[in-house]
């Protein structure tokens, strides 16, 4: 496997320290920079931030970690990928997921009433159509377009990676998604997931890169911050953040070991903390988990 370690900025993914931030990512060697969907508050919207990063930079990856499917339109998401994809060939790490991670934010994504799953499955058979052939015609459920043309398509299909952990989250990944990326999952829960996509997506009569199983990690100065705690324990009733959670950079480095033990070799580290230093975090990330790259 080939380990890679992204990082997520926190508090630096605000447009004033945008730009310094991609810089520094740049100049560092940092594998990826991962842009979570946030509509409520000051971060940058993931797809305008990998546009302006992957413009700025002629190495650096860039990912959504993980943008919503369900509610927008997928011909105009094909086209976004697309022409990303165009400007920064090989550089585009699409991530998408079911639905916001904040409540108030689900309003933002309408769809009928419990057809989520339906419209994701059928959102993402269309964008891939479009990626891949010159002109689609398609008639579904929810979607229906007439030779659309969106190009360029990209010269190399894209990988679409899915995020979930639940049962029937885990089971999509194996039918329809090129890479997994979870989140809040200690190592044993992670192996257990990569199991259960492997067994789906060997009952499709597919596979899922052995190498596409990634994990999103937060780490923490010390102590977890309280909001975060309270997130997790809403998320994951019952279970202890601290094993989800880092609460420093050697209880990192120890889950991320274990974490590759588990078949997990692709990561997203990014700050627990809101009021994270962002030179402070970048500086750390470097020192302390870069080398376990392989």
């Amino acid at each position: 496997m080939k380990v890679r370690i992204g990082i997520g900025l926190g508090p630096a993914g605000t447009p004033a320290g945008f730009a310094s931030a991609v810089d520094r990512l740049e100049e560092s060697g940092v594998d990826s920079l991962w842009l979570p969907e946030m509509v409520f508050g000051p971060l940058v919207e993931p797809f305008a931030g990998m546009a302006y990063a992957l413009g700025r930079t002629a190495r650096l990856k860039v990912g959504m970690g993980l943008a919503v499917l369900p509610g927008r339109h997928p011909v105009l998401v094909a086209k976004q990928l697309a022409s990303l994809a165009g400007l920064a060939p090989g550089r585009v790490l699409p991530v998408f997921g079911l639905r916001p991670a904040r409540d108030a934010e689900r309003a933002l994504f309408p769809v009928p009433p419990g057809r989520r799953g339906a419209v994701f499955d059928e959102s993402l058979e269309l964008i891939r159509l479009l990626l891949r052939q010159e002109s689609v015609s398609f008639a579904g459920e929810h979607f229906t377009v007439t030779e659309a043309r969106i190009g360029p398509r990209p010269a190399k299909p894209l990988d679409i990676w899915l995020g979930g952990s639940g049962p029937g989250a885990l089971r999509r990944v194996g039918r329809l998604g090129d890479g997994w990326l979870a989140s809040f999952l200690t190592p044993a829960e992670a192996a257990a997931g990569r199991a259960a996509i492997q067994r789906a997506a060997a009952q499709a009569g597919r596979e899922v890169d052995p190498d596409h199983f990634g994990i999103s990690l937060a780490v923490a100065d010390g102590r977890i911050p309280a909001d975060l705690a309270a997130a997790v324990q809403q998320r994951r009733p019952g279970v202890d953040p601290a094993t989800l959670i880092a609460t420093g950079w050697p209880p990192a480095r120890r889950l991320i070991e274990q974490y590759v033990a588990a078949g997990i070799s692709k990561f997203v580290v990014r700050p627990a903390a809101a009021a994270a230093p962002p030179d402070q975090f970048l500086a750390e990330f470097l020192r302390e988990v870069t080398p376990l790259q392989t």
